[in-house]
């Protein structure tokens, strides 16, 4: 073949970027292959024309690149926007109709109340109840119930056979006391003086103990026409009626119950605490009682060790001040213990804390001004309506009111929180 001709040939394959020495290295091998593989010129030129393509290929992909980088996603302008990152952009108004507030987050000694049901109840180290000490039947009641009596007063008058036995006894050795004792000790003997005396002393001992006033002894002393086995109760206390709960004709046990007295002025307070808080109620805390639509400043007497049987909750006692009568033994009370946490921490209410699909809790933060990000915090100690939560630093700015809000307008884009 042509020297020249080949030459030409390998010029034009390699294209116009070829170099004068490259054209004339291929002229050359292409001379001494010529005769011995015909089928190399076509090899190579098929190399060399690929090679040419693809480098044209390259470019183009490199623009297309290149176009779909300018072109890329943008988010639109519309009022919700759910980034990639889950967060979620609300524009003012939305945020003041769902009436969202961003607060920083700060360190702070938190002062809350526990809420803890109870009952109003008589105060039972200034209370009295009236029962009988023997078998006995209710004759005639003095009092209702409801009623204010004063200390001394009349309050049932009741029958009984060993009573009866007892004052005649008493009506015997009265008199026979008086005798001995005028004569003498000397003149009588010590024998019957001192006989004489215990059986006096026997019979006056077992009256008051029946429930007998020392009004009534004077009475028997006197040898007064009152029936033998009657006998009455007087309130051993000032205070009301609260409960009395007898017919007259009734026959009643011993230590059977007729009335109760009480005074009023201080009342006991009886709070249901959860067995596994673990707080300690020291006596002379304060604590708001209310019961009745009034509210009252009660304090600590007495933090049960037990657990109640019933109601499986730990009993606090709480005196409360009643001198103008608005509270009532038997009403129902809501009762409020007042704390403060020892150390500062980092808390929020309840409403800004939310469970994502996972089960985490959640806050949102608001990394710009409208746009807010779910981010997982763990929980400390619950303090009232405010949770300690961990993980997250002072001044970051997070949804304190309008959280669920927040969630509903993110799950509406399909966020997660995990990205997963």
């Amino acid at each position: 073949m042509n020297m020249k001709f080949v030459t030409i040939l390998i010029a034009g394959l390699l294209g116009s970027s070829a170099t004068l020495a490259s054209v004339t290295e291929h002229a050359h091998a292409a001379s001494r292959t010529d005769s011995h593989e015909p089928h190399q010129e076509s090899h190579e030129h098929k190399e060399a024309h690929n090679e040419e393509h693809g480098q044209h290929d390259h470019s183009e992909h490199a623009h297309d690149e290149h176009d779909d980088q300018k072109v890329g996603h943008e988010p639109s302008n519309g009022d919700n926007e759910n980034g990639a990152d889950g967060a979620v952009t609300l524009s003012p108004e939305q945020m003041t109709l769902a009436d969202i507030v961003v607060e920083p987050l700060q360190f702070q000694q938190i002062d809350y109340q526990l809420y803890a049901p109870g009952e109003i109840l008589t105060n039972g180290y200034t209370s009295y109840r009236v029962s009988p000490r023997v078998p006995s039947v209710i004759l005639n009641r003095h009092v209702a119930l409801g009623e204010h009596v004063e200390k001394g007063q009349k309050l049932v008058t009741l029958f009984s056979e060993s009573v009866a036995i007892v004052q005649s006894q008493f009506r015997t050795a009265w008199p026979e006391w008086q005798r001995v004792k005028s004569l003498g000790q000397q003149t009588v003997g010590a024998q019957r003086y001192v006989e004489a005396k215990s059986n006096l002393e026997a019979a006056q001992a077992t009256l008051l103990a029946y429930g007998l006033a020392s009004s009534d002894l004077e009475s028997l002393k006197k040898q007064s026409a009152q029936s033998l086995g009657e006998y009455t109760l007087r309130a051993e206390i000032a205070g009301s009626v609260l409960s009395d709960e007898f017919e007259q004709g009734q026959r009643i046990d011993p230590g059977e119950p007729l009335i109760l007295i009480a005074d009023e002025k201080q009342l006991w307070v009886e709070a249901h605490l959860s067995p596994n808080l673990d707080m300690s109620l020291e006596a002379g805390s304060k604590a708001e009682v209310v019961s009745a639509g009034k509210r009252v400043e009660a304090v600590v007497s007495q933090e049960a060790h037990t657990i109640d049987p019933v109601t499986r909750t730990r009993l606090v006692r709480l005196v409360v001040d009643n001198a103008a009568h608005q509270l009532h033994p038997g009403q129902f009370a809501e009762v409020f213990f007042s704390f403060r946490t020892k150390h500062s921490v980092i808390a929020v209410p309840e409403s800004a804390l939310i469970r994502d699909e996972h089960g985490d809790w959640t806050v949102f933060v608001e990394d710009h001004p409208g746009e807010f990000i779910p981010m997982e915090v763990q929980l400390g100690d619950a303090y009232g309506q405010v949770r300690e939560i961990r993980g997250m630093k002072p001044g970051t700015r997070v949804v304190t009111k309008g959280a669920f809000f927040v969630a509903s307008q993110i799950a509406k884009g399909g966020f997660d929180p995990h990205n997963h």
